[in-house]
């Protein structure tokens, strides 16, 4: 693309919007030129820290501003497609995206079919990946030096109370949100893929037990991995009175390796190399998100500049959708799903027009 800068706008001003604008305004080559909320004084307020330009209106915003060639989603979950599509067809915007990227598998192939037809990229946003605890496992599975995987266990033990939910509308839905596994556990299963390669079919159970909520707080799984490796899946944000940790661990041919704290941050047991682990554990405390939304803004300055692959290809993003959707298929369903046939589910982003009325901009 050879620009000489990544000119970021960034839609929704939420809390993690924030942490985007700080990693932008950090990153060498990345600007950020503008922000925009539906609420102008969340987005005066990152205008006021940050410099960028307030909107309440990203059509607006990007006619003011044509030089923007990236616009990050960070909108409810279940607004994304509707926002990027749009973004794409009528503005040839990149889009960066946060997580989940896309609520089901169908969004995220018309989304990238879209993209391709313009030229243009999309950038899903999986920082995690750049948590340096899992840059080294992941290293000791690319080298050989762990050997082959055996299983994989995932542990998201987190509190969210009512009262997160009652902070606003789409929260607790499946229109908008999805549950724990779609909202807090969706990092974790994309590193569940991550490590342990691609995945043949799932079984879950998923229950609410701690919200008046109508999607899930406390989901686990089973899964059976195309390599014959097992794992297993149990997310919740139904623990009180704090959140306890994010964890995940492999147990391979020639070791061990787990990585936990409050988001997959420090390197645990690391068996093969005991030595590594102190060296490879970040502290969080005070920002769950971590730094690699820096790593991710630095990684589309030098797509842009040099050329250089963005990590996260169209069939590695989609790979952790269809994923993420086969477990409530598999809940649907009442039993094992195989993942390449699963398609989308039948909750998770199923259409809510009143609701989605309350965060599209006026035409």
């Amino acid at each position: 693309m050879n620009e000489e800068l990544a000119k970021i706008a960034i839609i929704g001003c939420g809390r993690v919007s924030g942490h985007h604008c700080r990693s932008v305004m950090e990153t060498a080559g990345a600007e950020l030129i503008a922000v925009c909320d539906l609420e102008i004084a969340k987005a005066h307020a990152y205008e006021e820290q940050f410099g960028a330009k307030a909107f309440t209106d990203y059509r607006k915003m990007l006619v003011a501003h044509p030089e923007i060639n990236t616009v990050a989603i960070v909108t409810p979950s279940g607004m994304h497609f509707e926002h990027g599509l749009e973004i794409i067809e009528k503005f040839r915007k990149n889009l960066i995206v946060e997580k989940p990227t896309f609520m089901r598998p169908s969004q995220m192939e018309q989304a990238y079919a879209t993209a391709s037809k313009y030229g243009l990229n999309l950038f899903p946003v999986f920082q995690n990946r750049h948590n340096l605890a899992v840059r080294r496992v992941k290293q000791g599975l690319d080298s050989g030096e762990l050997g082959r995987v055996r299983i994989v266990s995932v542990r998201v033990r987190w509190c969210r109370p009512q009262r997160y939910y009652d902070l606003a509308p789409w929260r607790g839905t499946f229109a908008m949100d999805g549950g724990c596994l779609t909202n807090q556990g969706v990092h974790h299963i994309d590193l569940m893929r991550h490590f342990g390669g691609e995945v043949a079919r799932v079984c879950a159970s998923m229950s609410t037990l701690g919200a008046d909520i109508e999607v899930e707080d406390a989901a686990v799984g089973s899964v059976s991995f195309n390599s014959g490796a097992l794992g297993s899946v149990e997310v919740t944000t139904a623990a009180r009175p704090i959140d306890y940790e994010a964890s995940l661990s492999l147990v391979c041919e020639n070791g061990l390796a787990q990585i936990g704290g409050i988001a997959v941050n420090e390197l645990q047991i690391y068996t093969p190399d005991p030595s590594a682990c102190t060296p490879n554990s970040e502290d969080f405390s005070g920002n769950v998100y971590g730094h690699g939304h820096g790593q991710l803004y630095q990684e589309i300055v030098d797509f842009y500049r040099e050329g250089r692959p963005f990590s996260v290809s169209r069939e590695d993003a989609l790979s952790t959708i269809r994923l993420l959707n086969a477990f409530y298929v598999a809940d649907e369903r009442g039993g094992w799903t195989q993942v390449a046939a699963a398609g989308d589910s039948g909750r998770l982003g199923r259409p809510d027009e009143t609701l989605a009325n309350l965060y599209r901009t006026p035409t």
